[in-house]
């Protein structure tokens, strides 16, 4: 039977950045998450949450929350892009680890602009550049458990170089299980083209951290075919609350209960921007529905 510990991100109120006019206040996103009864978040944006650890300790304890992961991105064919996480770490991973958060999720970069849709990186890899992406993730991994004692997973994303089962396969293959394991997102991983159930029970002794949404099949037609960004993709709902897309989340719970999945899944529903009225409702009724079907 799994055991899961069920948490929501600053994404599902819209938060991508970390200052924002669009954005609610840090303190309406902790109010509304511990009320939707969720009991731990991830940091989100460096700069978002407090960046002093006694100041957001008690942020969280005021509302029985805890912090579980931070998340970092770069370009990881770039080394400037890497070196600016490399340099960003040592604050960060001290601030998670006096709050006990194991976790550091890294972010591929996209190949399409966030918010025109256009190209901006080849979408295809060389066989020398796919190397390149492996081995760079697989040294910042190798950093975040030798320097600092936490465990980095990386996150496979839309429109990304670490979007299909064959690029995540090819990281699996190229990098060791304690250097890289996986926060696989269900609903990215649907986005592009996966069966997660499947991938979950073959890559279990990897796939430590998950991260819940779901994916909507009519809406990712859509996209593809006018050509949207993944920004106006996200204003359509294209990931979408569990109950209503392309992921069966009580075969995704039977599946965990299969393998005995102990550990975190934090709702990521992409939101952005989010009208302030919108992603409370939505934090509720998702977690009523995660517990309708067992998870948490």
């Amino acid at each position: 039977m799994a055991q899961i510990e069920v948490g929501n991100a600053p994404d599902s109120w819209g938060i991508w950045f970390p200052k924002n006019d669009r954005q609610v206040s840090y303190h309406v996103f902790l109010d509304e998450v511990a009320a939707a009864g969720y009991s731990c978040i991830e940091l989100g944006p460096w700069g978002y949450l407090p960046t002093n650890a006694s100041v957001l300790e008690v942020e969280l304890a005021s509302r029985n929350l805890k912090l579980v992961a931070s998340t970092v991105g770069c370009n990881l064919l770039e080394e400037e892009s890497i070196e600016s996480v490399l340099v960003q770490l040592p604050e960060i991973t001290a601030l998670q680890k006096e709050l006990g958060a194991k976790f550091v999720v890294l972010l591929p970069a996209m190949f399409t602009d966030l918010f025109t849709g256009e190209v901006v990186l080849n979408k295809t890899l060389s066989d020398e550049e796919r190397d390149q992406f492996n081995r760079n993730i697989g040294r910042i991994g190798r950093i975040v458990r030798e320097q600092y004692g936490l465990v980095l997973t990386a996150h496979p994303h839309v429109d990304s170089h670490l979007e299909t089962e064959a690029d995540i396969e090819s990281l699996l293959a190229a990098t060791s299980a304690e250097d890289v394991s996986l926060c696989l997102d269900v609903g990215h991983h649907a986005y592009g083209g996966g069966d997660a159930c499947g991938f979950i029970k073959k890559h279990i002794g990897r796939i430590p951290y998950i991260h819940l949404k779901n994916c909507d099949a009519d809406i990712l037609a859509q996209m593809r075919k006018e050509g949207w960004s993944f920004a106006h993709a996200v204003t359509k709902n294209i990931m979408c609350e569990p109950w209503r897309g392309m992921v069966d989340f009580k075969q995704l719970k039977a599946v965990l209960d299969d393998v005995g999945y102990q550990g975190y899944a934090v709702v990521e529903q992409d939101m952005y921007p989010a009208p302030p009225a919108r992603p409370f409702p939505v934090a509720c009724d998702t977690r009523n529905y995660l517990s309708e079907v067992g998870i948490g």
